[in-house]
């Protein structure tokens, strides 16, 4: 299938030249879309130095910093108005090795909907975390488990592929989660639309250069949004009509594409 390899950027000048070019050697068949939200310390201009010499890396650049659901809802508005078939999400980070994206490919080719490159499945590690940071993801987890009756082991992965099908179907104009939450908010759209969702195991590693985006506030908004969608669900409630996000300008909404 003809993919795009997603990664969103904010002050990641010291990883993108190294990601792109680990994402190029590990499947040199996909091409790299790079979302940069302004990044004041030129990790868009880097990654435009790079599009110029690679006619498969693609650069779109965002006026302000909104959040990772934003970017990715960008990204993946951007590929699917250019006919691709898969649309991975992918850290810029180095936490998601590129090296084993050939696992996700596999398992769309093999039918998944959603493929969630997983920690918490057999096969599944992270490398030089905190146990605090273990305890965030497992709890985040187990708590949208509960909330949200999701039979996910990594409902917060941020490593994953999508088919463009499958992105069509999940109204992604009313998606508003912005932080890490919004991994859980595709994770619900995708199963309550009936979607093959496969988990396969990856190593996360930790990142060793630059700031990890993960703050207290990203926890808070998750933990109030998966409450409230748990309520919601509890009264047989779908996704509220007022969570939006505007789509790129000139853009279709997502939802409406075939």
């Amino acid at each position: 299938m003809r993919t795009l390899v997603i990664i969103p950027t904010y002050d990641e000048a010291q990883n993108i030249a190294w990601i792109i070019g680990r994402v190029r050697a590990a499947t040199p068949e996909v091409d790299v879309l790079v979302v940069d939200d302004a990044s004041p310390d030129g990790t868009g201009r880097i990654a435009d130095e790079i599009a110029s010499e690679d006619h498969q890396v693609h650069v779109l650049h965002r006026t302000t910093k909104d959040g990772l659901g934003g970017a990715y809802l960008h990204g993946f508005s951007w590929g699917l108005e250019r006919g691709y078939e898969l649309l991975v999400e992918m850290d810029a980070d180095g936490s998601h090795l590129p090296e084993q994206l050939h696992r996700l490919l596999e398992a769309a080719e093999g039918g998944a909907d959603l493929t969630i490159g997983s920690r918490w499945v057999p096969g599944g590690e992270v490398e030089n975390w905190p146990w605090y940071r273990k305890l965030i993801s497992r709890g985040g987890t187990q708590y949208a488990r509960v909330m949200l009756a999701l039979p996910i082991h990594d409902a917060t992965a941020g490593y994953r592929a999508y088919r463009a099908t499958a992105l069509e179907q999940l109204q992604l104009d009313l998606v508003a989660s912005q932080g890490y939450c919004f991994q859980i908010d595709m994770t619900r759209r995708a199963r309550a639309a009936g979607q093959h969702i496969v988990e396969v195991p990856i190593t996360f590693v930790e990142r060793v250069h630059g700031q990890s985006k993960m703050s207290s506030s990203i926890v808070r908004e998750a933990l109030w949004r998966v409450t409230g969608w748990g309520i919601r669900r509890r009264l047989g409630l779908g996704p509220a009509r007022r969570e939006r996000v505007a789509a790129p300008p000139g853009a279709r909404p997502l939802s409406s594409r075939r």
